[in-house]
């Protein structure tokens, strides 16, 4: 008599819930991934894959694919509104010891899908409608109709996941740093090829990444005491008021974005639990412990995160594999929750006097110490990979 697989549903297709369904896919699990979108996430920022994060890409295979699409940062240059230049950059010579790969999230997501495409049942236009856990599963009904009987449901929906305010309510807390960001992807006017400029000003720093074709990515980050969501039809009208008050480059960029063209804007914020389980329900990725994009390890975290929760599974019951997957992580988390919430004023000084001295530090920081700094960002990212071993 054969004895039918184990099922995982996971909400969501995102960086979190692809990981999560390749490596439980990986360990023979049957898994269904319902995403809410009628097609995969698109939009969004780009981000560097280290440490942890690169270490598990390599696990899966993934490597050449995330090289493929990598997008090379040549020079960063950091200027001032009036595009003054306070220091200038080359990555790879000062941090040549260090390996990451630089891409856009969008490829992320996509390598990954291709990754898990015929190992998982994707149901796009899907979500979680109900759920309830018991002590040996989680009845799961899906709004495509179909009731499922489980033996995880992994809730990997995002930062505003409705399964975390679903099941922990007021123990769950989506705490913002006080700064919004918005994203997009835009035509090129500034000839920037692969390298990278700042503009910065007094609680605000604009981003432009050249995608090389004739494409810049953009990410604004500003100060804001307002927070929540904004709507679509909104979006570029709060981009153009910031940009406003930055280098005119800023508006002049936002100018050549295509009307109804989409913005990803969003809080920086993070997500505060207790626990990210529930019985045989387990939160993953940014719906567990959203880092920001100011640490720039969420990806990676989310990543190694499904790896352990793979490992853990291999080694004992599924209750008693997810405390252990949460006692390796949540140390890690939490020490990278807290560097966000340090790191939030110094990259966006919100006063004339906090940023001019942050402008000053920069361009006198000699190159020994500036490399210790971004070593030391990189940290953690380096010890958790340890997590993996």
């Amino acid at each position: 008599m054969t004895t039918s697989p184990p099922l995982a549903v996971i909400a969501g297709a995102g960086v979190a819930g692809l990981s999560c369904a390749w490596w439980l896919a990986q360990a023979g699990w049957r898994v269904v991934v319902a995403e809410r979108a009628a097609h995969l996430r698109d939009g969004g920022y780009m981000l560097g894959l280290s440490g942890p994060g690169l270490y598990a890409a390599r696990r899966m295979g993934l490597v050449p694919a995330l090289r493929a699409v990598e997008r090379e940062i040549g020079e960063n240059v950091y200027r001032d509104r009036h595009g003054r230049e306070l220091m200038r950059i080359r990555y790879r010579e000062l941090l040549r010891e260090i390996e990451w790969i630089t891409l856009r999230r969008t490829d992320l997501v996509r390598v990954l899908h291709e990754a898990v495409a015929g190992r998982c049942d994707l149901r796009l236009g899907t979500t979680v409608e109900t759920c309830r856990a018991d002590a040996h599963g989680v009845d799961v009904a899906l709004s495509d109709g179909q009731a499922l009987r489980a033996h995880l449901l992994v809730g990997a929906d995002g930062a505003h996941s409705a399964l975390r305010e679903r099941l922990f309510g007021p123990d769950a807390r989506l705490e913002p740093l006080g700064y919004r960001y918005a994203a997009y992807d835009v035509a090129d006017p500034l000839g920037l090829g692969r390298d990278f400029v700042s503009y910065a000003a007094v609680g605000q720093q604009v981003e432009y990444h050249g995608l090389g074709e004739g494409r810049l990515a953009v990410l604004h980050v500003w100060r804001s005491a307002a927070h929540g969501p904004v709507p679509a039809g909104a979006r570029r009208a709060l981009v153009a008021k910031i940009a406003a008050r930055t280098h005119p480059d800023a508006a002049r960029i936002l100018d050549g974005l295509p009307g109804g063209a989409p913005i990803a804007l969003d809080d920086l914020a993070m997500a505060v639990l207790p626990t990210w389980r529930r019985g045989r329900i387990l939160l993953a990725g940014d719906a567990a412990h959203s880092l920001s994009l100011i640490s720039g390890q969420g990806a990676g975290m989310a990543m190694a995160s499904a790896a352990v929760l793979a490992q853990e599974l291999g080694r004992g019951p599924v209750d008693r594999a997810l405390a252990a997957h949460e006692a390796r992580l949540r140390p890690i988390i939490l020490r990278l929750q807290r560097r966000s919430r340090k790191l939030a004023p110094v990259y966006v000084p919100g006063t004339a006097w906090s940023f001019a001295l942050r402008n000053a530090a920069m361009r006198a920081m000699p190159r020994a110490l500036l490399k210790r700094y971004f070593l030391s960002g990189l940290k953690s990212e380096l010890e958790a990979a340890a997590l993996l071993g």
